[in-house]
């Protein structure tokens, strides 16, 4: 499988016997349909998220990526409860994208996520 973001190839990692897929370029990972739901609720969970997350936002900016299991267009989302958090996900087989460092932030609201949640820019 190939990073939908930079094209380059994806390792397998785990935890607590959850595999997901990562970039072994840019760090960004895959989720299979509702993996990252299962792992933001295990404590630890974040270490799978070992990217740059300057990397991260400038993958960001990438506006159309298609699907590493099915090739369909990503939908671009906004987390509901942190909207300065952009993510990918595929309507047809469920998978998440989340770039390098989104999957840390995902995983825990701060009060630094409140303030930059009052400055979050609208998703073009």
């Amino acid at each position: 499988m190939k990073c939908p973001k930079c094209r380059e190839g994806m390792e397998i990692v785990a935890f607590d016997g959850i595999e997901v897929d990562r970039c072994t370029g840019c760090k960004g990972i895959w989720f299979d349909s509702r993996e990252n739901e299962r792992l933001k609720s295990m404590r630890g969970s974040e270490i799978i998220d070992s990217g740059d997350p300057a990397t991260g936002r400038r993958n960001n900016e990438i506006p159309y990526v298609r699907c590493p299991r099915c090739t369909t267009p990503m939908v671009r989302m906004v987390d509901p409860e942190q909207p300065h958090l952009w993510y990918e996900t595929c309507s047809t087989c469920g998978g998440v994208y989340f770039d390098a460092g989104e999957f840390r932030d995902y995983k825990s609201k701060t009060l630094l996520d409140v303030i930059r949640d009052l400055f979050a820019r609208p998703r073009a």
